[in-house]
């Protein structure tokens, strides 16, 4: 994880709980907002946090859309920047995240629509 990585607020951490739980009902444009406005507060490292968890989140609704090549870019960018923060940050099962992710990422670069394939959650500990 990186160092010296400032706590959230207490209002990122609200729009974080929030964000995650919109994550989880799978309502992903929503759980988008709902991290950007915490990300927009942020800085240092909890902004590339952050960042991550909302590229994962795109990622997914651009795959319910049917939009591989956009799914595709996010959902490996978003998970590159969020394994820096593996196994756990914030409360949260990244390294869980990360792998239920992986199946994902390979459908979507082998060109692949979400067949079968369940959808993440985010875990929080």
């Amino acid at each position: 994880m990186p160092r010296d990585v400032p706590p959230l607020t207490n209002s990122q951490k609200q729009l974080l709980l929030s964000g995650i739980d919109l994550f989880n009902r799978e309502l992903f444009y929503e759980c988008h907002e709902a991290l950007e406005e915490a990300w927009l507060q942020g800085a240092g490292e909890q902004k590339l946090f952050l960042q991550g968890l909302i590229q994962i989140a795109v990622a997914l609704h651009h795959l319910r859309r049917n939009n591989l090549i956009g799914a595709r870019r996010l959902l490996g960018a978003g998970m590159e920047k969020l394994s820096a923060f593996a196994p756990h940050h914030e409360q949260l099962d990244v390294k869980q995240l990360l792998e239920a992710a992986q199946p994902l990422l390979e459908a979507a670069q082998r060109g692949i629509l979400l067949q079968g394939i369940p959808l993440p959650k985010i875990v929080v500990r």
